[in-house]
Parts: structure tokens; C-alpha cells; sequence
């Protein structure tokens, strides 16, 4: 089984073809898992692990705290092809790569 991730962002070159039906890793530039009860397994250990593999440059896993979400940021080490987290985000979440972006987690719809 492949792992599915709930968001993905891409090259827009690769975004505009429609007749593929797959992305190459350097193609993709951040992985996001929602993690939900029944993949909370598979969100935590497996599709980390398989898109570290692949060479996926970033990841992050969206987590329920008590009705907040909280945002676990990964980025790959070249040299070990295996994650480092980078951050835990409570409120707002701030980062450089793989593009500046800076969301106020307590202003996102419930």
C-alpha cells in the first residue's frame, strides 16, 4: 500500500499537467498528514518513514490538541535520509522552509 497524504505541495509545472498521475520526489516540496484516530498509526510511523525514504524534503503532521491544532515540523537529513523535527507549533506556526509561511493556528476554522 502506497501512503496518501492529505496535502501535498508541488511544482506548478507538474500541478498543470493533467494527465499524470504521479509526482517524483523532487517534484514535491512538503507533505502534510492530518493525523485522525483509525491513521494515527500510520500517520506518526509509517508514511514518515516511507516519504523520508523517497527523499521528500519536508514534512509536517497536523495534530488535534484539545480542539487546537498542533503542527510537527520535519525536515530531512540528507546525510541519515531519515526526519528531524524542526518545531512543534502551538498557535501560530512560522517557518522558512520550504517557503516562508506564517499561519495563526487559533484563526483556522473548527
Amino acid at each position: 500500500m502506497r501512503p496518501c497524504p492529505d496535502v501535498l505541495v508541488i511544482d506548478a509545472q507538474a500541478a498543470n499537467d493533467d494527465d499524470r498521475t504521479f509526482y517524483t520526489p523532487d517534484e514535491v516540496h512538503l507533505v502534510v498528514e492530518v493525523v485522525s484516530p483509525e491513521s494515527e498509526d500510520r500517520d506518526r510511523k509509517t508514511k514518515p518513514f516511507r516519504y523520508a525514504k523517497a527523499g521528500i524534503a519536508h514534512f509536517w503532521r497536523v495534530e488535534d490538541n484539545d480542539g487546537s491544532p498542533v503542527v510537527y515540523v520535519y525536515e530531512l537529513d540528507p546525510a541519515t535520509s531519515a526526519y528531524g523535527l524542526t518545531g512543534i507549533h502551538h498557535g501560530r506556526l512560522t517557518v522558512p522552509v520550504p517557503f516562508p509561511i506564517d499561519i495563526d493556528l487559533d484563526k483556522l476554522p473548527r
